[in-house]
Parts: C-alpha cells; sequence; structure tokens
C-alpha cells in the first residue's frame, strides 16, 4: 500500500516548451494536496507524470509501502481526469460496472459507490444523457468500488454543484481518515483541508 509520494525537482517538456521545472512535493498517508495555478502551467501534466503517463525531462516519482513504482501505478492509485472513458451508448449500471471490474472491484461495490453518490435513479440511463455533473459523479464513484490509496483529481469539483461537492468532501475526508492521500489539481477552494501546491509561481 502505498503511504508516501515523493515528487523530486520534477520537470515536464512538451516539445521545446517547459511545462513545469523543478516542481517538489511529499504527500503522506492522511493528507491532501492542492494543486493551484493558471491554466497552462502543468497541473494536469503533473498528475499524468504520477500517473506514469508522461515521462518528466529531469526529477523523479518515488513511492513508499510499495517495492516498485509499477506496482504502485498499476494497483495502487486513480487518476481521474477532465476525460471520463466512459461509453456514451452504454447505460450507466453497466459501463460503471464494466469499469470497476477491469480496476478489480465487483459489480456489486459499483452500484453501491453510485447510489452514495446520489446516482440510484440515473443508473439506467444511457451515460450521453447523464449531465455533466452526473457523469462527474459517475466517475467518482470508481475511487469508492475499487478502492486505492493515492487518489489523482484533475478538476474534480468542477461540474458538481454546491450538495454534491459537500457529499463528496465527505468521501474525501473518509479517505483520508483511512489513510489515503490525495493530490488534486483545482481552481476552486477544496472541500477538505489540503496544502497548497502553486504550480508556475
Amino acid at each position: 500500500m502505498i503511504t508516501r509520494l515523493h515528487i523530486e525537482a520534477l520537470s515536464i517538456q512538451r516539445g521545446e516548451r517547459v511545462l513545469l521545472s523543478g516542481v517538489s512535493a511529499a504527500i503522506k498517508a492522511g493528507e491532501a494536496v492542492a494543486l493551484t495555478g493558471a491554466n497552462g502551467s502543468g497541473k494536469t501534466s503533473l498528475l499524468r507524470a504520477v500517473a506514469g503517463l508522461v515521462r518528466p525531462s529531469a526529477g523523479a516519482v518515488r513511492f513508499e509501502g510499495v517495492a516498485e513504482a509499477d506496482e504502485a501505478r498499476r494497483g495502487g492509485l486513480h487518476l481521474i481526469g477532465h476525460q471520463d472513458g466512459f461509453d456514451p451508448g452504454r447505460p450507466a449500471r453497466d459501463e460503471l460496472a464494466f469499469q470497476v471490474r477491469w480496476l478489480g472491484g465487483e459489480a456489486g461495490a459499483a452500484t453501491a459507490a453510485a447510489e452514495r453518490l446520489g446516482l440510484a435513479r440515473q443508473l439506467d440511463l444511457e451515460v450521453r444523457r447523464l449531465s455533466a455533473g452526473q457523469r462527474r459523479r459517475l466517475a467518482l464513484a470508481r475511487l469508492i468500488a475499487a478502492p486505492r490509496p493515492l487518489w489523482l483529481l484533475d478538476e474534480p469539483l468542477a461540474p458538481l454543484d454546491a450538495p454534491s461537492r459537500g457529499l463528496f468532501g465527505e468521501i474525501m475526508a473518509a479517505h483520508l481518515a483511512g489513510g489515503g492521500l490525495i493530490l488534486a489539481a483545482v481552481h476552486d477552494p477544496m472541500p477538505i483541508q489540503a496544502r497548497i501546491l502553486e504550480i508556475g509561481a
């Protein structure tokens, strides 16, 4: 289980453009860190580098509590980005169950997670018939249904209304209380206590 995340002097380039330079941070179990900064400052790229989807040009990402970084990324983290990855033509229930099984969870856990996020009445609708906020809650249900210690969240609150933000705040707080870690790129204030890491300052 991941107990600490280390980001060490991380730099990321895209072609000739430097997106990030020398970013360092450490996150321990039970802690949340909010990445802030202007659009285009590299917040999403940093999350993707931690997840192993972007190769840094310098620096390193290390995980404590697991033998290897590949092991941590394969079974120890969730990345929720702007794109939810759902098939818009499938019923929400089936699509969520498929993704949760792929992540190592069970279909029953998927349904319970969706209900926890207030989606019980929408599960039989095709994904394309859901609102932006409902689709985001469906994506966030994966966090509950297939538990993993490290949550990498890219603007998780953006399409959510106030009650849903409050509910997700409770879910995040419970995750931290259980020893989880959260690294989130945000523009809006987090509904939980979080240390701020400003990117591009």
